[in-house]
């Protein structure tokens, strides 16, 4: 019997014995384990199963893994750990730039994407031991309340991802503190991350959009040329 505490994880590939390797994988970590083999199987899955994890092939027939990624963002905030077979940093970019959290080129190693995803899972649990009954972090008239994992503009609530949501607090906990990209990374993704850094930026903007910053505003998430990002007033 699966217990209810347990997660979910979608595996969604048009390679099904890369699929069912990558699954089994997942089932030794504990996770519930579903299968789909296209991108309108994998949406009509992860709206039954409700997974707390999707791992999504770029190259899917039917429905290609950024249109599907597109579509799960509008009703699911699981992570998503991206596959694509390959390299160009273009495909990468975009793949991050509709919600995935994190992706792996083909071939890989199953057991670093593992230990990718353990990574992911720490952090809600990192942020909520941090917090404990701390007050909310307040930027003006943005606050976010790490314990809820709710970001709010005024009375206003802005809809962030786990992973944006991460990128947002990290800054946010230490006001007018520049981090570089790496620094971002070793906080959100784990000081064993390896890929393109570029992500980072890719979050970003998709945080600024969904605050309704502007790149020349800025008023909450500003970029200090050449070092990095930092939340907090003034230049």
């Amino acid at each position: 019997m699966v217990s209810p505490t347990t997660r979910r994880a979608l595996v969604i590939d048009d390679e099904q014995a890369l699929a069912s390797l990558v699954g089994g994988y997942l089932e030794r970590e504990g996770f519930e384990v579903h299968l789909a083999h296209d991108g309108p199987d994998g949406l009509e899955q992860a709206r039954s199963v409700d997974p707390d994890l999707v791992v999504l092939d770029l190259g899917l027939p039917q429905l290609d893994g950024i249109e599907v990624c597109r579509q799960l963002r509008t009703f699911s905030d699981c992570y998503v750990v991206m596959l694509t077979a390959r390299s160009e940093e273009i495909d990468t970019l975009i793949g991050l730039s509709v919600g995935a959290d994190d992706y792996m080129t083909k071939p890989f190693s199953p057991r670093e994407l593992v230990a990718r995803i353990a990574t992911l899972f720490r952090r809600p649990r990192r942020a909520e031991s941090s917090s404990g009954s701390a007050e909310p972090l307040c930027v003006g008239p943005l606050t976010l309340d790490l314990e809820s994992r709710e970001v709010r503009i005024d009375e206003a609530l802005v809809p962030l991802t786990r992973t944006e949501f991460d990128v947002l607090s990290t800054l946010a906990r230490y006001p007018n503190r520049v981090f570089s990209r790496r620094a971002l990374i070793e906080e959100v993704w784990g000081q064993n991350w390896v890929g393109d850094e570029h992500l980072v930026d890719v979050h970003v903007l998709h945080v600024r959009q969904k605050l309704g910053d502007s790149a020349a505003e800025q008023r909450f998430v500003r970029t200090v040329r050449g070092v990095g990002y930092r939340v907090g007033s003034g230049e």
